[in-house]
């Protein structure tokens, strides 16, 4: 599959898709879109920043456009991703599109959504908590979704969201194509799988263990006091935008008022903002208003800004799944970029648990190098940390001059 044109596509689609420059379809399209078009439910595993969205999105599209009637329905697991998968689909359906759509997240007036639900929107994009919502107050009808997508299936388990998931489903009629997507596939995704999908085809592009190839890793082994210091002195050599990932709400508004002090320009994002404040801050960040972001988890999947050349890990995550998440932040579209983590003794555990994620069966994670642990290869001495580098295994691939992976 070297374009979309010979899908059968509808002409406004194909003009969306040529007005937004997407020519070549990424691994992830080229297996999910034929299969979607074809009626398939589909189960699926892709690595952040592969294209995922116009996977589900251009056969969601073209089915509703081949339909007078019937709804489709996104569930996702935060609002971030909700509002990036909406900006896609709009665009997908271009400017002159009957077809209405209603973006169903928490943080925004419930009668102002309740409002735009009489409008009978054909495609709702929304989290499961706001969605239930909905369907408590009657403002909502499921009774018409003829395409249900769940994007981020193993985030929304993740954020307890099965009791909201099942209560959706009840709504929701049994004759529909549904299209799970997940980072990972563990066995309560498989138990969700056999419940939703129906004989569903199972795609994989690349390990879902395995960061992207062009992604540059360095580790710098500190301390929890110095940490501080070794951040000013890795922003001060670094060019270009810089997301830094803390572990708490307090923590990312502390370190980007201290940032801020020292003459960076940072904003920090985290779940206590309300929503329109959180848009706000991170179209300043998309516009380069701001070369740092400081964020919690919240930033960590949906975030689709494609010039962040630095992913730094200032705390590690608490889940070793979403350091491959916040690193996928950079070099996306077939772009390099560059992740760094600063690991403290404290962080041992966590950096054991991502290094048994990403090399299954291999020898423990070094660890921090202080005392009996041992030193990192390749290490060499810095002010206020050691330093070990490594790359993402795997080979480069021939990037497209320019693809649909940005989706």
């Amino acid at each position: 599959m070297e374009n979309f044109t010979g899908l059968g596509l509808p002409a406004a689609l194909l003009a969306s898709l040529e007005r937004m420059q997407y020519t070549t379809p990424t691994p992830i399209q080229a297996q999910a879109i034929p299969l979607a078009l074809a009626g398939r439910d589909i189960l699926g595993s892709a690595q952040t920043g592969t294209g995922k969205t116009a996977a589900f999105g251009i056969p969601l599209i073209a089915r509703l456009l081949g339909m007078s009637r019937g709804t489709a329905l996104v569930l996702t697991p935060t609002r971030e991703l909700a509002v990036q998968i909406m900006d896609i689909l709009q665009k997908l359906l271009g400017p002159y599109s009957t077809i209405k759509a209603a973006l169903i997240i928490g943080g925004e007036s419930l009668p102002a959504q309740t409002s735009l639900l009489r409008s009978r929107p054909r495609i709702i994009v929304g989290t499961p908590g706001r969605i239930n919502d909905h369907l408590e107050r009657g403002t909502l009808m499921l009774n018409e979704v003829a395409f249900l997508v769940l994007d981020e299936t193993d985030r929304m388990l993740d954020m307890g969201f099965a009791p909201q998931l099942e209560r959706i489903a009840k709504f929701l009629p049994a004759q529909r194509q549904t299209l799970m997507f997940s980072a990972t596939l563990p066995a309560n995704i498989m138990q969700l799988s056999a419940k939703y999908l129906r004989n569903p085809e199972r795609i994989a592009v690349g390990a879902s263990n395995k960061a992207a190839v062009k992604i540059k890793q360095d580790v710098i082994y500190t301390t929890q006091e110095a940490k501080y210091g070794v951040l000013i002195k890795e922003l001060a050599e670094r060019q270009g935008s810089v997301l830094i990932f803390v572990k708490t709400k307090r923590g990312a508004d502390r370190l980007a008022d201290k940032l801020n002090q020292q003459k960076f320009s940072a904003e920090a994002i985290h779940g206590n903002l309300q929503q329109r404040k959180r848009e706000r801050v991170i179209q300043a960040f998309r516009d380069q208003k701001h070369r740092i972001m400081v964020a919690t988890d919240i930033a960590s999947r949906g975030l689709d800004i494609p010039h962040i050349e630095h992913v730094i890990n200032y705390d590690l995550p608490q889940a070793p799944e979403d350091y491959i998440h916040r690193i996928g932040r950079t070099a996306r579209a077939g772009a390099e970029g560059s992740s760094l983590c600063l690991i403290s003794p404290e962080d041992n555990d966590k950096w054991k648990a991502i290094h048994r994620l990403m090399h299954p069966g291999e020898a423990p994670a070094p660890r921090h190098p202080s005392g009996e642990h041992e030193k990192p290869s390749g290490g060499g001495n810095r002010k206020g940390g050691r330093r070990q580098h490594f790359h993402s295994r795997g080979r480069h691939g021939n990037p497209h001059a320019r693809t649909a992976a940005n989706a």
